[in-house]
Parts: C-alpha cells; structure tokens; sequence
C-alpha cells in the first residue's frame, strides 16, 4: 500500500500545481510560445512577484521549462501533454454546465405552469 500511497500523492500535488487561476492563465499563454517573464506581466496583467511564485510551482511541478539568456528568463511549456489533461477537465465542467442548463430550464418550464 506505501507504493500505492506515493502514486496518489504525487498524481495530487500535479494537481495541485494546477489549481490555481493565474497558473491556468500562465498555461494557456505559454501553449504555443516561449516567453519572458516581462512579458508575461504586461500580458496577463499579473503582479511579478505572483507570477514568480507560480512560475517556479509549475517548473518543480515539471510542467515548465526555462532557460536563460542573458538576464532574462523565458519559460515554455515542457509537456504539451499537460493540456490533454486540461481538455479533460473542460469537457467534464461542459458535461456539468449541461447537466445544470437542463435542470434550470425544467424549473422554468414548472414554474411558467404554475403561475
């Protein structure tokens, strides 16, 4: 059960590096680019200091790469399989939106009879 253990910790802090706004962000910016970090704050509009810090959760996480040249930093995308698991999580939210979509729609229906 220990090997098993560290499977389901290490799938939950992959998770984890993900479940945040900003990082999603930062994700689908980099999805067909490299860039600075400058960069990045102008675009996404994100302080540099959080964008720091979740810069370097999703480059321990192993879903980022860097390198350096000069004093600037550009970052990329390591996996592009990392966005088949994203895709995965959106059709399910759409499945979920659908579901709630119908439900909301009966109540209208019902409520359209009653009055």
């Amino acid at each position: 059960m220990q090997g098993e253990d560290l499977v389901f910790k290490v799938k939950a802090d992959l998770l984890k590096s993900l479940a945040h706004p900003s990082r999603l962000a930062i994700l689908e910016y980099l999805k067909d680019r490299e860039s600075s970090v400058g960069e990045m704050v102008s675009t996404l509009g994100i302080e540099q200091s959080s964008l720091s810090k979740h810069l370097s959760v999703l480059k321990q996480s192993g879903i980022l790469r860097s390198r350096q040249e000069k004093v600037t930093v550009f970052y990329s995308v390591k996996d592009k399989d990392i966005f088949k698991v994203l895709r995965t999580i959106s059709e399910i939210l759409m499945k979920k939106f659908r579901e709630s979509e119908a439900v909301l729609e009966h109540l209208v229906r019902t409520k359209s009879k009653s009055t």
